[in-house]
C-alpha cells in the first residue's frame, strides 16, 4: 500500500493545504507563539477570540506535531486523487467545520477557564480521514516483527497515534472530534457526498501552489470513493471495452499510472487491463474497473 505516485500530482488541494499548514507553524513559530493557538473556554467564550477557530487549523504548536501530521496530509492526499480535487474541498470543510463545532461544544461542557484543552493543528481534517483510510484502503502486505503481526497500514496508525497523543488530553480531544466529522462524513450526514466545489476552485488552488513548470495536472476521477471502495483483489476486468482500437498494438500502460489505480484499492493486474483498454486513459480506466465492480 502506497499514497500512489510520489508527489502532489492529481492533489492540487492537498498541496495547498500542506503548504499552509507549513507557513503558518513557521510564522508563529517565529513569534513565539505556537503554543498560544491552543484553544479554552476563556479564549472562545469570554475574550471571544475567534480569530483562533481559523488559525488553530492550519497552525502546528510543535515540530514533532508538524512533522508527524504534515507526513499523514501527505499520505490522505490519495483520497483527493480518488473523488476528485472539488469533492475532496467539501471532504476538507466539512471535516474542518464540524470538528471545531464538536470541539466549542466540548469547551463549552468542560467550562475550565484555566485550562488551555485543545492543541492546535489540523486534527480534525486529518483524523477524519483515518474513517475512509480504516474503511476504504485495502491491506495488500501482512508482516511479521518479533511475533507481532503488523500490516502496511500499521505505520500510518502509529504516525496518528503519535499525533494522537503528542500532547496528551489536549491532543486526544481534538483526535476524537475528527473521528466524528469523518463518520457523519461516511454515512453521509446531510448528502454531503453528493456536493462539489465548482471546477475553478481546484483549478485556483492548483495555480496557486504550482510552480510554474508548464505542465498541468490532470483532475483525479469524481466517482467514488470515500466511504464505499471495497478492496478489489483479484477481480478481472471485463465488459464491452475493446481492448485495442482499430487493431493496434496495445501499449503498455506507464508504472505511474498503474501505481494510481492500485493506491485507489484496485487489484494491479485489473489495473493494468483497465489500462490497457484505455489506451492508458487514468480517468477511463477508473470507470472501467468500477462499472466492472458493480456487475
Amino acid at each position: 500500500m502506497n499514497g500512489g505516485p510520489s508527489g502532489f500530482n492529481n492533489a492540487s488541494v492537498t498541496r495547498a493545504f500542506v503548504i499552509a499548514c507549513a507557513l503558518f507553524t513557521i510564522f508563529f513559530g517565529i513569534r513565539g507563539r505556537p503554543s498560544k493557538l491552543g484553544l479554552s473556554y476563556q479564549d472562545i467564550f469570554k475574550k471571544l477570540q475567534l480569530w483562533k477557530l481559523i488559525v488553530s487549523v492550519f497552525a502546528f504548536s510543535s515540530t514533532p506535531e508538524l512533522m508527524f501530521g504534515l507526513y499523514l496530509l501527505y499520505y490522505f492526499r490519495v483520497f483527493e486523487r480518488q473523488i476528485g480535487s472539488n469533492k475532496y474541498s467539501v471532504f476538507i470543510i466539512f471535516s474542518v467545520i464540524v470538528s471545531s463545532l464538536f470541539e466549542i461544544l466540548a469547551l463549552s461542557l468542560f467550562k475550565d477557564p484555566a485550562l488551555n484543552l485543545l492543541t492546535s493543528g489540523p486534527y480534525g481534517l486529518i483524523f477524519s480521514s483515518f474513517v475512509p483510510f480504516y474503511f476504504d484502503i485495502p491491506i495488500s502486505t501482512r508482516f511479521r516483527v518479533f511475533g507481532i503481526r503488523f500490516t502496511d497500514k500499521s505505520f500510518i496508525y502509529l504516525a496518528g497515534l503519535q499525533l494522537l497523543l503528542s500532547s496528551w488530553k489536549r491532543s486526544i480531544l481534538p483526535g476524537i472530534c475528527g473521528i466524528l466529522a469523518g463518520s457523519l462524513y461516511r454515512v453521509n450526514f446531510l448528502h454531503i457526498r453528493k456536493m462539489k466545489f465548482p471546477e475553478f476552485i481546484s483549478s485556483f488552488f492548483s495555480r496557486l501552489s504550482s510552480p510554474a513548470t508548464g505542465s498541468s495536472s490532470t483532475a483525479a476521477p469524481s466517482r467514488n470513493i470515500l466511504g464505499n471502495a471495497p478492496s478489489y483483489v483479484g477481480r478481472q476486468v471485463e465488459g464491452n471495452y475493446p481492448s485495442s482500437i482499430g487493431g493496434t498494438a496495445a501499449i503498455e500502460p506507464p508504472e505511474d499510472s498503474i501505481a494510481t489505480l492500485v493506491s485507489m484499492g484496485f487489484d494491479r493486474n485489473s489495473a493494468r487491463q483497465a489500462l490497457v483498454r484505455a489506451r492508458n486513459d487514468v480517468n477511463a480506466a477508473t470507470n472501467i474497473l468500477l462499472e466492472t465492480q458493480s456487475h
